[in-house]
Order: C-alpha cells, then sequence, then structure tokens
C-alpha cells in the first residue's frame, strides 16, 4: 500500500506517520506540508510545499497512491472564524479537490473531532468548521471518512505543538490509567488512531464518520 500523509509534524499526523512506517503492507509513505518531519525511513518521502492552497505544480507528484491521512489542522484558541475556516477548510479542500481530481474514488481520512457539527449551524466556531469542512469533502468524489476523536493520548515521545495542550497533557497524563478505565470508548492513543486509518483504508467501515467509539472498535482485538 502507498499512503499520503498530511500534517505528519503534529501530534496525530506524527503518530499516523509512524504507524504507517512500522506496517510492513506500507511500501511507500509521502508526506505533505511546510516543514520537514525529521524522520528517516527508508519507505519515506516528503514533499514540502509553501502554499498548501495550490498543489499544481507537484500533481505529478501525487499520482499511484492507495489512501491519503489528512492529519493536518491548527487550534482554534484565540483565532478569528475566517482565518480558522481558511486554514481548516481552505487546505483541506484544496487538497481533497486535486486528490479526487487525480484519483477519483481514492480513500480519504480526514482527522476532524468530537463535537463536530454536521449542520454547520451551532454555537461553537470550530465545531461548525469542521462540519462544513466534513460536509465538503464527503461530496466529493472520493471514498471519504471522517475520524472524530475525543482526547488523545500522545505515544512514543509524541508532543503537541500547541504550548497550552503540552501543559494540560503534563497535568492529565498520571490520570490517564482512571480515565481509561472509567470512560473506555472516550480516549483513544495516537498509535490507535494510525492503525484504525490504515485499518479502514484496507477494509474501509460501515460508516462514514467514525466516532471514537468506533475507531476504537477498528482496532480492537
Amino acid at each position: 500500500m502507498k499512503v499520503l500523509v498530511f500534517g505528519a509534524t503534529g501530534m496525530v499526523g506524527h503518530g499516523v506517520l509512524r504507524e504507517c512506517l512500522r506496517d510492513p503492507e506500507v511500501d511507500l509513505v509521502v508526506t505533505v506540508g511546510r516543514t520537514a518531519t525529521g524522520a528517516l525511513n527508508p519507505k519515506l518521502r516528503e514533499i514540502l510545499l509553501r502554499d498548501l492552497l495550490d498543489y499544481t505544480g507537484i500533481e505529478d507528484k501525487l499520482a499511484g497512491f492507495d489512501a491519503c491521512f489528512f492529519c493536518l489542522g491548527v487550534a482554534s484558541v484565540g483565532m478569528k472564524e475566517a482565518d480558522y475556516e481558511h486554514i481548516t477548510y481552505g487546505f483541506a479542500l484544496a487538497a481533497a479537490t486535486t486528490l479526487s481530481r487525480i484519483h477519483p474514488g481514492m480513500t480519504l481520512i480526514y482527522v476532524s473531532g468530537s463535537g463536530t457539527d454536521s449542520s454547520e449551524r451551532g454555537r461553537i466556531m470550530w465545531a461548525r468548521v469542521k462540519g462544513r469542512t466534513e460536509n465538503a469533502l464527503l461530496r466529493l468524489p472520493l471514498n471519504a471518512y471522517m475520524f472524530r476523536p475525543g482526547f488523545i493520548e500522545p505515544m512514543d515521545g509524541i508532543q503537541s505543538k500547541t504550548p497550552s495542550y503540552r501543559m494540560f497533557y503534563k497535568v492529565a497524563m498520571p490520570l490517564l490509567p482512571l480515565l481509561r478505565r472509567a470512560l473506555p470508548n472516550r480516549i483513544l492513543s495516537t498509535r490507535q488512531i494510525g492503525q484504525a486509518m490504515l485499518a479502514v483504508a484496507r477494509r474501509g467501515y460501515e460508516k462514514r464518520i467514525l466516532e471514537t467509539r468506533d475507531i476504537a472498535k477498528v482496532v480492537r482485538p
């Protein structure tokens, strides 16, 4: 299997990249982003792209893939809706529209979030924008799935790029064993998300929108 990973330098994307590189059935992983991942692996190729709204110069490099894992995102804290939408909706649709033209029917898995508002009319800004993005992706001629994880446990030395999130994790990590026992269907690890993406890319899933419980179910023995 050959896969594209967008946003591989973020917390979720880093975890997804790690699982892709560890999977013996994955022959090639190509990351797309503004900065290099720093990872070294014979299966890894990297495309550095300054403008994530314009893929006209690299379309030939996006051909021949089986799946795309779109993990690129930004924290909404302190952002105006227009700026957040420019990144969240704009970047995702630019990439997905290009891929739908190159690979009609290609599997694309988009990392959204628990609480995403599919109506696009709710009071929470990030949830509206994520809902608008999901709906637009699902309308494209792609085999698209939306992943809506809730609390994500970073593993294997992975950290969030957002300082406030890193502080939160530092406080919350000692409580994770208790939280996992109390809320087994609300917490996922970066490993689980990466493994679930690979499983869905191979076998599909009965629903297009996967909540935390669904993502855990995909990888549960």
